[in-house]
């Protein structure tokens, strides 16, 4: 990674012209050849170039250095053609930095750390069940938690972080199908999510099927005071 921080303007040639007057900028040249333009005021660069792209640096001409120009820069996008001219006229700082190999993001709170959670809990649904398995398997695809009901019966769980009417709909149909299975049957229905929707609500409740709010902060332990069950 490159980092540039130098007074310039940026003119974008391709499907749209664009320019950025003279200003003080950040400039960040990526490893992948990534070029952007950043400023103090927000996240996003104000302009950029994607990869496949070359950077080459020429001389100014006369009339530019006249100007104060101290370097061209012509970054060119391999398949586009789309190019940026960068004029260069004081260069603040300019260092580059090995990043290595990164991670990247990993999400906390996602379904499968919910649905993990929840099968370690499921008293959160109801007191008294027991987890017959995570991901049961069915025809038309895996139910996230298939319970044991104490008092007979079964639970199909559908796991969402937001729910909406999508979700129901999935989990009607797994309810159909399992409803056929007299090993199963009868099977009852319980939407769990962090949010849900009130049309999904709705929905649920006009087939049958229970609403469980998720407090996920509460599942690991942290407690936040929000309510558990809806």
């Amino acid at each position: 990674m490159r980092l540039i921080i130098a007074r310039c303007s940026v003119d974008y040639s391709g499907r749209l012209n664009t320019h950025l007057p003279l200003a003080t900028r950040l400039i960040m040249i990526k490893a992948d050849g990534t070029v952007a333009f950043h400023r103090d005021i927000q996240h996003a660069p104000l302009n950029w170039m994607s990869p496949p792209c070359t950077l080459s640096v020429e001389a100014p001409d006369a009339e530019s250095a006249s100007a104060g120009v101290i370097e061209h820069w012509r970054v060119t996008h391999a398949k586009t053609g789309d190019a940026l001219l960068v004029r260069i006229y004081e260069v603040l700082h300019d260092s580059s930095h090995e990043l290595g190999v990164d991670p990247g993001l990993q999400k906390d709170g996602v379904e499968a750390d919910l649905q993990r959670l929840l099968a370690e809990q499921v008293d959160v649904i109801g007191e008294g069940l027991t987890l017959v398995r995570r991901e049961f398997p069915t025809a038309i695809g895996p139910v996230d938690l298939l319970l044991r009901n104490p008092d007979g019966g079964t639970i199909a769980v559908e796991v969402k972080r937001r729910g909406d009417i999508d979700g129901v709909e999935q989990l009607t149909r797994y309810l159909e199908l399992l409803n056929r299975d007299p090993h199963l049957a009868p099977v009852a229905g319980v939407f769990a999510a962090q949010e849900i929707k009130p049309q999904a609500k709705t929905l649920a409740g006009d087939r049958g099927i229970c609403c469980v709010t998720l407090d996920y902060e509460g599942m690991k332990g942290v407690e936040s005071g929000a309510p558990r069950l809806f």
